[in-house]
């Protein structure tokens, strides 16, 4: 029996219980950005040495139900199935990452994102970038910068490929490289394999975690968080404690942590 998500439970996780009526792009923005913002990027279970499964019932039961976070395909194929329940038209993408490496850069196709069709044109919509995540769907145009809740964006075409840059301390600097060809379930499941158990996986190696709130986004990496604020300086701190963390992703990222041993164990051996 194919997947259909539990759209109240979805819905009231991301708060925004009230949404109705045909797809629109007022609803598509409104979902991008509440489902940003009330769901973190978290990468708690290749770092605990936990399996990261790509199905729908798994990851709607974790990210949902659980209360917890995840990466790029957690996010993006559970997003993807919650606007095909609300009837838009969404073709799965893949992309390769150039976030702080050349734009020239051979890089795997490990990242997702989705395009929706809309009548004016496919909006590009990307819930799973961590910490530089576009909390609006923008319009598959080159050149033109686009307002988000959280800074500006812009698409740039080299013949087939884009590339999606976000605008940052006002330098613009690439996310990643992309092309409209679709992506299927078992391309991310070769990804996801590697990201999720390789020994030299980022994601295996170090803690991330990632959150827009309204007026900024919270950042971890490792031990370090930060509060980036749109309109003011940010504020930094080392975390100390295996406990010092565990506060931060509950109180601050709104996280339900797995409960296991080993998550401790990588927690106390960050260097």
């Amino acid at each position: 029996m194919a997947f259909q998500p539990d759209l109240p439970a979805y819905l009231s996780r991301i708060g925004q219980p009230d949404i109705s009526g045909g797809p629109s792009l007022d609803t598509l923005q409104r979902l991008v950005l509440h489902h940003a913002q009330a769901i973190p990027f978290e990468n708690l279970n290749p770092f605990a040495g936990l399996p990261v499964s790509l199905g729908l019932r798994d990851i709607e039961r974790k990210l949902v139900r659980e209360r917890r976070g995840g990466y790029c395909y957690e996010h993006n194929l559970l997003f993807g199935a919650v606007l095909r329940a609300l009837g838009y038209t969404v073709d799965d993408l893949s992309a390769r990452v150039l976030w702080n490496r050349p734009d020239d850069a051979i890089t795997p196709r490990s990242h997702m994102l989705l395009a929706v069709r809309l009548d004016d044109g496919p909006r590009i919509v990307d819930v799973g970038f961590g910490g530089q995540t576009p909390t609006g769907a923008l319009h598959l145009l080159a050149g033109l910068a686009q307002d988000t809740p959280h800074g500006q964006f812009r698409l740039l075409r080299d013949d087939a490929f884009w590339r999606l840059q976000s605008r940052v301390q006002g330098q613009w600097r690439t996310l990643y490289r992309f092309d409209l060809q679709p992506a299927y379930q078992v391309d991310y499941e070769v990804s996801n394999y590697y990201l999720s158990t390789h020994p030299d996986s980022h994601f295996v190696t170090g803690l991330v975690a990632a959150r827009p709130i309204p007026g900024g986004r919270l950042a971890l990496q490792g031990r370090d968080y930060a509060e980036h604020r749109l309109d003011g300086p940010s504020t930094r701190r080392r975390l100390a404690t295996a406990a010092d963390i565990r506060a931060v992703l509950r109180d601050a990222f709104g996280l339900s942590l797995p409960d296991t041993p080993a998550l401790d164990r990588r927690l106390d051996a960050l260097p």
